[in-house]
């Protein structure tokens, strides 16, 4: 099984609002592609949160075959749709894990 992880920083005064979109348009959308069978999101502890919190998002899937699709497929127009509603008011990194 493998874990999709995006940890994104976004700034305090879009938190409450970009954590409302990600539960219900940004998560949503990404489920709705099939690709992924469960997700999760959590808040990062222990970081600096002076200029916002961190969190990281993450969504399961069964083969990497599910991974490349997603990425090639609709990664690209869910990442824009994201810089559309918050510019520059954060910032995100990905990584993919493997569960052994």
């Amino acid at each position: 099984m493998l874990i999709y992880n995006v940890t994104t920083k976004v700034t305090h005064s879009i938190n409450e609002r970009w954590l409302q979109w990600m539960k219900e348009e940004h998560i949503p959308a990404i489920m709705a592609t099939g690709l992924f069978h469960d997700y999760r999101i959590c808040r990062l502890l222990e970081q600096d949160d002076e200029d916002g919190p961190t969190y990281s998002a993450q969504y399961f899937t069964d083969t990497l075959e599910n991974y490349q699709t997603f990425l090639a497929e609709h990664a690209p127009q869910l990442r824009q749709r994201s810089y559309e509603v918050f510019s520059n008011q954060f910032v995100s990194f990905n990584t993919v894990m493997q569960i052994v």
